[in-house]
């Protein structure tokens, strides 16, 4: 065999291997891929200095606000108002390319990639292995003429390609006019402007990292009390929600009018177009769906909406989270807290002063919207119940102390709301009360972050591993071990 054949033959099973290990199990591809960025996250905000001089995060919390901006949790140990403003341009950085419509986008270039190369491989092993085709005989020929194959699979492979494209055009273009949108609504209303002035924030960064934190369904936002101070701001509010929807329950729906428009737009894409609006299940990605699956996901979202919307209205209209707003500014802020309760988590309201019945229909909502929806069989369903129930009860062994000196804090249900906000990535917390301990310590002091910041480090632990599996929730084989 001549020597260059050989060496060819030597890289090809190289990346025949690269390939296998990128394909064989889609989980840990991307399990590995969210703690890569986590450590990476970490490094940065640890290497940064924070904003004031006086107190600087545990290396351990830091780390877990990394897990949370990657994961897009937004579950909280420190105060967002501590962080500079390199930090949270760091934090802007993991949630985007944390988020949902990015990683999908990333997976469907990789899947791609290796499909490429899988072709690649076996054509240069025919070449290499086999006579030539001159030398075939016909019945060899007819064997192996597959144009037809040829050709669906060129078209296959150039759809998922354009699909691509137009995610990562879908993805530029609403994070771009979201954060325009911000940034010229806080210039041009003197009250959200000063209120981001007094707070000492960047309009700029600001703007970008509410924009995306709202797209990638995280929640984060730069002050203390997370959107509580701009919840006079209706205008606002109306950007975040429309920017929340856009990044979650709208996107299917979106990508497929996307697809649609640019195949009647430009004659050059058509058939790429044409392909991918009537072969959603030979794609394979899983947020292209048909059109009457696309309108069943923003109904059933919608459902969600309405549903929590009237509760609120009901038992939270006079609430004192709600009675400084004249009737337009409560209707929006209502609207504004129903739709990030199933999306990004973001509030205007003080969830620990909210009714018992809003607060358990917070904890379903957050677990049926966030479960696996395709092909899920009833013992898988059986299966999530269980295996949160699971690490509640490990929570409540690492933090027995706690519950036995602070108990009105520290109670079951406390850690179970938190554990699904954890799981369903959406980052709601009850938080911490010194009010309600049991000895009056002087020292102590309510702190805006979520309740798992006055965790043990093995709690934290337990619920940072809660929030990477439930950042890859529809990889259901993992739920598997219960």
């Amino acid at each position: 065999m001549p020597k260059f054949q050989v060496s060819l033959s030597y890289s090809s099973s190289k990346l025949t291997s690269l390939c296998h290990i990128l394909s064989v199990n889609p989980f840990w591809t991307r399990i590995l891929y969210f703690v890569f960025l986590s450590l990476l996250g970490f490094w940065g905000l640890n290497v940064l200095e924070p904003r004031t001089d006086s107190f600087k995060p545990r290396k351990f919390d830091l780390f877990f606000t990394s897990v949370s901006a990657t994961t897009v949790s937004s579950m909280s140990t420190v105060e967002m108002e501590i962080l500079s403003n390199p930090q949270l341009i760091i934090m802007t950085i993991l949630m985007f390319i944390g988020g949902e419509v990015f990683t999908s986008m990333a997976g469907l270039f990789l899947s791609n990639f290796i499909s490429e190369k899988n072709n690649v491989i076996d054509d240069g092993e025919i070449e290499l292995g086999n006579p030539k085709p001159e030398n075939l005989n016909p019945e060899q020929l007819a064997q192996n003429k597959g144009e037809t194959f040829n050709n669906v699979e060129h078209l296959l492979y150039h759809s998922i390609m354009f699909l691509g494209f137009v995610i990562l055009g879908y993805l530029l273009i609403v994070n771009i006019l979201g954060s325009a949108t911000v940034f010229l609504y806080i210039s041009f209303v003197s009250s959200a402007r000063s209120t981001l002035k007094s707070k000492g924030l960047n309009l700029f960064t600001f703007s970008i990292f509410t924009t995306i934190s709202s797209f990638t369904n995280c929640g984060f936002i730069p002050t203390n009390e997370n959107m509580v101070v701009f919840n006079k701001n209706s205008g606002l509010l109306l950007v975040i929600i429309a920017l929340a929807l856009l990044g979650n329950p709208l996107f299917p729906m979106c990508l497929r009018f996307s697809i649609w428009v640019m195949g009647k737009c430009v004659s050059k894409v058509g058939d790429y177009c044409d392909y991918l609006l009537k072969n959603t299940r030979e794609i394979g990605f899983h947020h292209l769906f048909t059109t009457r699956r696309s309108c069943c996901v923003v109904g059933t979202a919608l459902v969600f909406v309405v549903v929590q919307a009237v509760l609120f209205f009901a038992m939270e209209w006079n609430s004192a989270s709600l009675k400084e707003l004249n009737p337009f500014e409560r209707t929006i802020g209502v609207l504004f807290q129903s739709v990030n309760t199933s999306q990004a988590g973001e509030t205007i309201v003080n969830l620990p002063a909210m009714s018992t019945v809003i607060l358990v229909v917070i904890t379903i909502t957050i677990r049926k919207s966030n479960k696996i929806k395709k092909r899920e069989k009833e013992k898988q369903q059986r299966n999530y119940s269980h295996n949160l129930l699971l690490f509640v009860f490990l929570i409540c062994i690492t933090e027995r102390k706690n519950m036995k000196e602070d108990p009105f804090n520290f109670t079951p249900f406390n850690f179970l709301f938190e554990v699904v906000s954890a799981y369903g990535n959406v980052g709601y917390s009850l938080g911490y009360s010194c009010k309600l301990r049991l000895k009056d310590e002087a020292n102590c002091v309510d702190k805006s972050y979520g309740f798992v910041g006055r965790w043990s480090d093995a709690g934290k632990t337990v619920l940072i591993v809660v929030m990477m599996l439930g950042r890859l929730k529809r990889y259901n084989m993992v739920w598997k071990f219960s």
